[in-house]
């Protein structure tokens, strides 16, 4: 096997939202470093499950809104 053509796989400290930690080797920064998540599963909407709001202020839903407020049954 040629030397050097491997990265350096080490261990480091994982940092969730929730303030769990965990080890996990990885080639990123040095031994013993801790890399802290801004979104991870336990908090983003896509593995939690969580709805979307719908934030329009002033664009195209309240446009349609105010247009043909006079048409309710």
């Amino acid at each position: 096997m040629k030397k050097d053509t491997h990265p350096d796989y080490h261990m480091i400290d994982v940092k969730m939202t929730d303030g769990t930690v965990f080890q996990v080797r990885s080639t990123w920064g040095k031994e013993g470093d801790r890399m802290a998540l801004d979104i991870d599963p336990t908090s983003h909407p896509a593995w939690t499950g969580g709805s979307q709001k719908l934030m329009d202020t002033g664009g195209r839903v309240s446009k349609f809104k105010n247009k043909y407020a006079g048409l309710g049954f």
